[in-house]
């Protein structure tokens, strides 16, 4: 079973590309709803965020309130190393049993969606590939304006805070440039990939 990390900043197409993986067989990890199912009301993360940083960043419901963490980690490094410290071994855990559950039915690939791949530093050495999802930051902050309704400012900072388009392509074995493609154009790309990755 081929292990492929996908990987990309913000707003590049990551999701789209898990997407079109998926239709060609692929069994998908995404870590990224992996941490929302854990940070969710009665989430298994939830009892040590709010010991660690108190009822303000929690919701009404007792989930975690996102727009109020990503404020606090992004003008506090511990607040932000506290949070991955409490999230990255219980993600672990969940996507290594996601994993053995695509093994154990046959599946030829599992693609593992990390938003944070290369800022981790420990998921490359379980992986069998990567793939970077790339395109150029004002693409980026275009998409997640449009989508996401957030200020620029706040994009670039969450551009500001991922690794470099620079560092995640050094991380890569293949990537796609998202920049300009239409999705029958980025599915030909993707179906071109797939075929070397056994799909």
């Amino acid at each position: 079973m081929l292990r492929l990390g996908l990987t990309g900043g913000i707003g590049s197409g990551k999701s789209t590309v898990a997407a079109l993986l998926k239709e060609h067989g692929a069994r998908l990890v995404d870590t990224d709803a992996i941490a929302h199912e854990l940070t969710a009301k009665g989430g298994a993360a939830m009892a040590a965020i709010a010991e660690r940083f108190g009822p303000h960043v929690l919701s009404v419901d007792g989930a975690l309130s996102r727009a109020a963490m990503r404020e606090l980690v992004f003008q506090d490094d511990q607040a932000r190393l506290d949070l991955q410290g409490i999230l990255h071994p219980l993600v672990g855990k969940h996507a290594a049993l996601q994993a053995e559950s695509a093994r154990l039915a046959g599946v030829a690939c599992v693609v593992f969606d990390v938003p944070l791949l290369v800022e981790s530093g420990h998921w490359r050495s379980l992986l069998d590939r990567v793939l970077v999802v790339d395109c150029s930051e004002q693409t980026q902050v275009s998409r997640v304006l449009a989508r996401n309704g957030w200020e620029e400012s706040a994009v670039r900072r969450v551009i500001g805070a991922q690794a470099t388009r620079a560092q995640r392509r050094a991380s890569a074995d293949a990537v796609i440039f998202n920049d300009g493609l239409g999705l029958q154009e980025l599915g030909l790309h993707v179906a071109h990939l797939a075929e070397t990755f056994g799909l």
